[in-house]
């Protein structure tokens, strides 16, 4: 069976994104938590619809949320998310580990 899973460079990605929506909006951070996980839901069912970062790694994948990007990766038909960050942020200077980080 297709599922997503959430790589530990990505929790603790997550994890920071929360905090900073607690100190500021609460609302706003559960509403963006139930978007992750509505658009992760959706990757499993279109792994490609994200834009590939191919020339940062070559299995790379990312779609937008909400000034984020989710980055992750397709293999053994799952999606792994590797890393939630900011879209302002330079990409190419990211760690993205491996799935036993």
């Amino acid at each position: 069976m297709k599922r997503y899973i959430i790589a530990p460079a990505a929790s603790r990605d997550l994890n920071e994104i929360v905090d900073y929506f607690i100190s500021r909006d609460v609302e706003a951070g559960e509403r963006f938590i139930a978007e992750f996980n509505k658009k992760c839901r959706n990757l499993v069912n279109f792994p490609n619809i994200g834009r590939s970062y191919a020339e940062i790694e070559p299995s790379l994948r990312g779609i937008p949320l909400e000034g984020y990007v989710i980055l992750y990766r397709v293999a053994d038909n799952n999606v792994e998310i590797v890393r939630v960050v900011s879209g302002y942020r330079d990409l190419g200077s990211l760690s993205f580990g491996s799935n036993n980080e």
